[in-house]
This record gives structure tokens, C-alpha cells and sequence, in this order.
């Protein structure tokens, strides 16, 4: 869209109907700089560890700050109300607005390009986390889409680098940060103590489903409890009244705040998410009782800080309970007396032993924490000794330590005996 004044004035308005996109014709790579959340909270856990402030700031109308490129030709027909020409003429667009396909890439292409120029090395293992260091300081910057968070050693540090960007891209300073993603962020520098809570996202979701009443509980599922099939409704009418039940709207909420800050609902969410496609009464209660469970624990916060304490890594498992019979694998990261990873998810392989569950989610867990080695790299210094990685199966323990590859491993898909690779 050419120069326009009538139209340029009113660009932050505009919006792309993307949906009429055609890959290959009008886009090719799509992209948006969202942060892995893990990285958040690793991150805020060094910052409270150090005593350093985190900030926050917002770039304005940050997807209409990149060109597109020569051979993306985008024609639009004119805006309803500041037709120029005449009735059937469409214009080329030349910038990227919001809705387009491509607006995210070539927005973190553009703060890619302004941060690097800044000085900024990108972190490994995680590209929208961005690290310099200046003599004895460190300052980060996370990146998510439009939304940034800064911490650093030095106090001038952010002040001058944000300057730096206000002068590339137009941001609104958002002073020490106090909420991102609708997580409520409280430090305490007295006690060098970091929480991040969603008392009023689960506030919100409780309310809109009409369940502000609910009575606490004190498990977010029934002890020993199983769903299966067998609870879904077996004639048509039964199942023509579940539908009416906004089954997937509640379970999408639980899992926003699941990722978030929720890892103590996790299992009941992945095992109540199976049933979206044929859902039953009990599938229903049992949902509900997981908002009974939020609503007494809802002014419970994930707390960083107050006991220093190094990295622990927990890894378990559960065999064939489930109906479909495959194993639930989980681990759980803790850092300074706070989670800052977990992981629950039904095994994509069937396994014929506890010691060969155990043994997989051992190489899932063994991943995660290689991978957050290399982030603590980017950031600080590599680490130069060993992770303990904890697991409570003596077979597991076996196999990982001596590579004892016996006939009934055979089965065993080779990439899961990584981890035999990395304890050696």
C-alpha cells in the first residue's frame, strides 16, 4: 500500500484477511519470536539468584515496522470508505500489517537485525533470548512477539540499551515488570524472592464458566480414579447433549494456565484432554473438579528464591493404568525451591517393562536437561561439571550406566539409548 496519508494515519487499524493466503503465492515462511517459558523462568530465577532488576517493555505496532521483500507482490483491494481510484483497482501492498501470514517473521527478522547490531549474541538454545556482555556485566533480553523482558548485573545497563532500541523501533517503557502473559510477577528484594501467580486468570476462566461458587478441593482428581471410552455416551441423544457442554473451551483455559504456572494439574488435564471427541458425564465432573481444586489453590505461587539451591532433576513414570495402555512418562526440573520445567505425556512407543518406561523417560528428561546446560552457557558460564538426573528404577539406572544391551532391549528404538551416551 503506497504513501498515503489518508491511509498511512489509520495503518495501525488495519488488519489483513491472512485466511485468503496462498502458500507459495502470497507467503512462504511464517514465524513469531515466542519465548520457550522455560527460559522465562530459568532466567528470572538467575536474575533473583544475582539480585538483578527485571524490567519490561512493549514495541508500538511492532508488526508494521518491516518491508516486504521484492518478489512478495500482495494486492489488496482499497479500504471501504477511502477509495482513491476506481471501484475495481487494487493496490500493492508494501509493508506488512497485522493478520498478514508473514508479519511475524519478518518483525523478528527486522528485531533480529536491531538487537545484533546492538552488540547482542543470540543465545543457542534459544533464539529469542539475547545476551551481551560488557566487561564484568550481563544484561538478557527475552523476546516475545512485541513483549520484552531485561535483566541485568548493572543497573545503568537497561536504561541505555532500551534508549538504543527506542531509537530503531518507537517502545513504551513498562518500568520493573509486574505482568507478562497474564502471569503477575512480585519480587522481593528483601527476601531476593521472584513469584509468578494467575490468581486472576483462574479467576477469570472459574467466573466464565459460572463456577465461582465451586467448593475447594484438595486433589485436582479423584485418588485412583480412571476415565476411559467406557464413560463417553453410548446413544445419540446422550451425545448430542454433551456436545452442548463447552468440554474443549474449558479444557484450551486449563491448559493455558497448566504451562503457565500449573504443574500440579497437569496430569489431570493430559488425561481429561483425550476425550474431546466423545466426552461422557464423568468426563465432565471430573473436569469440574479440577476448577474445585484451582479454586482453593489459586493463591498458591510459584515461588524462586529464599532457599539457593542447585538444579534438581526428577524423572518417574506410570506403567499400563491408563486405558489405552500406554505408559505416562513425566519429569520435573526444580531450581532454588521453585519448578521452572515439567513434562507429562502418554509414550509414543509401547514398552513391555517398568524398567523400559523408566528408561525412556530417563532419555526424554536427559534431553531437557542438556538442553538447559546450554542455556545456562549462553547466559553465565558453561558448566563444567556432571547433572544429576534422578530416577527410581534400579534397571533403568542399570542400562543408562553400563549400555547393557540385552535381548529384551532389542525392540528398542535406537534414539532412545541416548542416554546411555550421555552418562558416559
Amino acid at each position: 500500500m503506497k504513501a498515503d496519508s489518508s491511509i498511512d494515519k489509520y495503518k495501525a487499524h488495519l488488519v489483513v484477511r491472512g485466511f485468503t493466503q496462498i502458500y507459495g503465492v502470497d507467503y512462504y515462511d511464517t514465524y513469531s519470536p515466542v519465548m520457550w517459558l522455560t527460559s522465562f523462568r530459568f532466567i528470572l530465577t538467575i536474575a533473583v539468584c544475582n539480585d538483578w532488576e527485571v524490567e519490561a517493555f512493549d514495541f508500538n505496532s511492532a508488526y508494521l515496522n518491516r518491508e516486504l521483500d521484492v518478489d512478495e507482490e500482495i494486492y489488496m483491494q482499497e479500504l471501504p470508505g477511502y477509495e482513491t481510484s476506481e471501484a475495481d483497482m487494487v493496490k500493492q501492498l508494501l509493508n506488512t500489517l497485522y493478520g498478514l501470514k508473514q508479519a511475524g517473521r519478518k518483525w523478528y527478522d527486522a528485531l533480529h537485525t536491531a538487537i545484533t547490531d546492538l552488540g547482542f549474541q543470540v543465545a543457542g538454545a534459544d533464539p529469542r533470548v539475547f545476551v551481551v556482555h560488557i566487561k564484568k556485566h550481563i544484561l538478557v533480553l527475552m523476546v516475545h512477539v512485541s513483549d520484552c523482558v531485561m535483566t541485568r548485573s548493572s543497573p545503568k545497563l537497561i536504561v541505555v540499551y532500551k534508549g538504543k532500541l527506542h531509537k530503531r523501533y518507537a517502545l513504551t517503557d513498562l518500568g520493573p515488570m509486574s505482568w507478562l502473559l497474564s502471569i503477575q510477577v512480585t519480587c522481593d528484594h528483601e527476601t531476593q524472592e521472584i513469584s509468578l501467580s494467575q490468581e486472576a486468570y483462574i479467576k477469570t476462566i472459574i467466573a466464565r464458566f459460572t463456577l465461582a461458587d465451586a467448593k475447594p478441593y484438595s486433589t485436582p482428581m479423584v485418588p485412583s480414579a480412571s476415565y476411559s471410552k467406557d464413560d463417553s455416551p453410548t446413544s445419540v441423544n446422550d451425545a448430542a447433549q454433551m456436545h452442548k457442554v463447552p468440554y474443549c473451551k474449558v479444557i484450551g483455559s486449563l491448559m493455558y494456565a497448566l504451562v503457565m504456572t500449573q504443574p500440579d494439574i497437569t496430569f489431570a488435564v493430559s488425561t481429561l484432554s483425550q476425550f474431546l471427541e466423545n466426552l461422557g458425564e464423568a468426563h465432565w465432573q471430573a473436569v469440574k473438579r479440577v476448577f474445585h481444586y484451582l479454586a482453593g489453590m489459586r493463591t498458591i505461587v510459584l515461588t524462586y528464591g529464599g532457599e539457593w539451591e542447585d538444579l534438581h532433576r526428577y524423572t518417574d513414570a506410570d506403567g499400563a493404568s491408563q486405558d489405552h495402555r500406554q505408559a505416562i512418562s513425566g519429569y520435573v526440573f526444580i531450581m532454588d525451591g521453585g519448578t521452572i520445567s515439567w513434562s507429562l505425556q502418554k509414550q509414543e512407543l509401547m514398552t513391555l517393562s517398568t524398567a523400559e518406561v523408566e528408561y525412556v523417560v530417563a532419555t526424554h528428561a536427559a534431553k531437557e536437561c542438556i538442553w538447559l546446560r546450554c542455556l545456562t552457557g549462553d547466559i553465565l558460564l558453561p558448566l563444567s561439571e556432571s547433572t544429576t538426573l534422578h530416577c527410581d528404577n534400579q534397571a533403568a539406572l542399570k542400562l543408562a550406566q553400563d549400555n547393557n544391551y540385552h535381548v529384551r532391549m532389542k525392540h528398542i528404538d535406537i534414539r532412545y539409548h541416548f542416554i546411555w551416551d550421555v552418562v558416559k
